[in-house]
């Protein structure tokens, strides 16, 4: 079906790629979601491993809907990827390198436009359009989960940047002298405050010492539970994100940063130290009126940005 057949009101077709879960939906014009599937993504397969078992889920997903005509296909994914091409070599997905997974959608819905962003960007989109930013000109949306990612909304508008990675605060340089990031770099945001390094961090501290898969949601549960060791991993985490917060408001005079991800599930234990290094390090008057706000949408924030670069494309995507 070409976009001239597509009917009105027909949903989008959302994919949000991670390094830890695959997940997929059916999302309204106005941004409701009506079927929603997910599962883990495979760590034991190659590239097309990968993509065989996103098939499987967009399939089931569809055919569970009674495939209803598409708007089109939205697609956000951990980067780095060349953009808008969407040539994709996620840090956190090492089976992908150089992987096509635009052109690959495109060749899988042909006749659909098929938009791919970064996932974190996808988050910021969310959080814009009906999320915590809603109804505000400018507006950071971060991601703290495997990694820590965001996008920038300027004006209304996404901004992409030069290369489409406008926004990617994860690689803010928070301590020059902090741990190596997967990057090449030291001390960027992502290699402190990403839940994988602070789980690391805790277990050296001797937290849950003898259980390397525990996750940065495990930690900021146990940190909600009052275990010493997590809330001060949480307190690490915060001072960093508000360190870098302050470095992006100086830098982009924002009205809100709606910050997501697993690891903000700590609430408290993480935004009460966060707003402390922030305010310490947000000293210009037209900083200190910017709120900092837990995201609204929760898991979906990235489905719901993915199908924003269909249904709302007039604001979100500024490429072909």
């Amino acid at each position: 079906m070409t976009d001239a057949e597509t009917p009105a009101g027909a949903p989008a077709l959302a994919v949000d790629i991670g390094g830890t879960k695959l997940a997929a939906a059916l999302v309204e014009p106005g941004g409701r979601v009506l079927a929603y599937e997910r599962a883990a993504t495979p760590r034991d397969v190659d590239g097309e491993g990968l993509w065989r078992t996103l098939e499987a889920l967009l399939d089931g997903l569809v055919t569970g809907a009674g495939s209803p005509p598409l708007a089109g296909v939205g697609v956000g994914c951990g980067g780095p990827m060349t953009w808008p091409a969407a040539e994709v070599s996620p840090l956190n997905i090492p089976a992908w390198r150089g992987f096509p997974l635009r052109e690959r959608f495109r060749k899988r819905y042909p006749g659909l436009p098929v938009r791919v962003h970064n996932d974190a960007i996808c988050v910021a989109i969310a959080e814009h359009w009906r999320g915590a930013g809603r109804g505000r000109g400018d507006v950071l949306g971060m991601v703290v989960s495997t990694g820590v990612g965001g996008g920038l909304v300027l004006g209304g508008r996404l901004v992409d940047g030069a290369s489409g990675n406008a926004g990617h605060i994860g690689h803010v340089i928070v301590d020059p002298d902090g741990p190596p990031c997967e990057c090449g770099g030291r001390g960027c945001l992502e290699a402190v405050a990403r839940g994988p390094g602070l789980a690391a961090w805790a277990r050296d501290q001797g937290w849950r010492q003898g259980s390397p898969d525990v996750t940065g949601v495990e930690l900021a549960a146990d940190a909600r539970r009052g275990h010493p060791i997590a809330v001060a991993a949480m307190r690490r985490a915060g001072r960093a994100l508000g360190i870098a917060i302050a470095s992006a408001t100086h830098l982009c005079d924002l009205d809100v940063v709606a910050v997501g991800g697993g690891v903000s599930q700590a609430g408290a234990l993480l935004f009460d130290p966060l707003e402390e290094a922030f305010r310490a390090h947000a000293r210009m008057d037209f900083a200190r009126g910017l709120r900092i706000v837990p995201a609204a949408l929760g898991q979906t924030a990235g489905l719901i940005g993915a199908a924003a670069l269909i249904h709302a494309a007039d604001r979100y995507w500024n490429a072909d």
